[in-house]
């Protein structure tokens, strides 16, 4: 068994059917490892989760906050969360911005889109700027603040997906700075 499938076991706990009540038991179906019925049937299929975020300069600064929740509670991250269902990742973007940051923001250009292997979630971040509000956490920040572009703490990111976004969103704003 394969290590996103250990994951997906220790992510989903159902043990009845959704659909008739059956008991669950994992079998392989299409050469990987799922909850299946043995009364009707049914295959459990886990989704991702999908999370969205915005990385937005405050006065040539970028803003990020430390978590105070897990995972990676004192680690450094920009705004972002989980996707509502059907909302839309751009609108969940801004809506993370202001609860996390305190700041209205208009999403600009995707930077992209981050997965990785054995990890459910998938990230899809903005650039933005801030069109109103003030700069100040909630429950879920330690502390909220901007950095200078050279300052930005590197050593103390909260996840593999921050780093590589902010690189991404860097390399635009320099591609823009030349051209």
């Amino acid at each position: 068994m394969s290590a996103s499938q250990t994951a997906t076991r220790h992510v989903h706990k159902a043990w009845f059917c959704e659909r008739c009540g059956g008991p669950l038991a994992w079998a392989e179906v299409e050469g990987k490892e799922h909850q299946t019925c043995g009364h009707c049937g049914w295959v459990v299929y886990i989704d991702p989760k999908v999370a969205a975020g915005v990385i937005l300069a405050l006065n040539g600064e970028i803003v990020l906050l430390k978590r105070g929740i897990p995972p990676s509670v004192g680690k450094w991250v920009f705004p972002g969360g989980y996707v509502d269902a059907g909302e839309p990742t751009e609108r969940a973007a801004a809506r993370e911005a202001l609860e996390e940051v305190g700041l209205e923001v208009e999403t600009e250009e995707l930077i992209g889109v981050y997965s990785y292997e054995g990890n459910r979630v998938i990230l899809v971040v903005y650039s933005g700027h801030a069109v109103g509000g003030t700069l100040e956490g909630n429950f879920e920040a330690l502390d909220v603040r901007s950095f200078p572009l050279d300052e930005i703490p590197w050593d103390d990111l909260a996840f593999p997906s921050t780093r590589s976004a902010i690189e991404d969103w860097l390399k635009r704003i320099e591609t823009e700075t030349v051209s």
